[in-house]
């Protein structure tokens, strides 16, 4: 029974540990996410060119041709009759507009040429060469 003069307690919380928890979780994965990298396509030897600019694109695909002649779409093999057919698919689904392409510095002309071809009879895509700084 309760006395008429017994103030009465309020519960509370304290949230403070709870924002300090989630804080640290927070800041575990902004720099845990800082080492993460996404490895597109095969191991190629760039060429060099002073000129080379880094693109803003966020969302791109990566088409490679190394010294072989093998040509991958990001990380998957595919046959150059099927690259048109495969970025318009990608580009659909991904909202992509920006085509990067990958080739090796010992890759004959004409074989980067039926590639950039291919590409650039895509309606809305984009197509940036890469390169290595000097």
């Amino acid at each position: 029974m309760r006395l008429p003069d017994e103030a009465e307690t309020q519960a509370q919380i304290n949230i403070v540990p709870m924002i300090d928890v989630i804080f640290s979780i927070l800041a575990f994965f902004i720099i845990s996410s800082m080492f993460l990298s996404k490895s597109e396509g095969l191991p190629v030897n760039l060429p060099q060119a002073s000129t080379a600019k880094a693109q803003t694109e966020s969302v791109k695909l990566t088409v490679s041709i190394d010294k072989g002649g093998k040509l991958m779409l990001d990380d998957q093999a595919i046959e150059l009759e099927n690259l048109t057919k495969a970025v318009k698919e990608r580009m659909a689904k991904e909202s992509v507009s920006m085509v990067v392409l990958k080739a090796d510095k010992t890759v004959a002309h004409g074989e980067v040429v039926a590639v950039m071809d291919r590409v650039r009879q895509i309606e809305g895509a984009k197509l940036a060469i890469a390169a290595e700084k000097p």
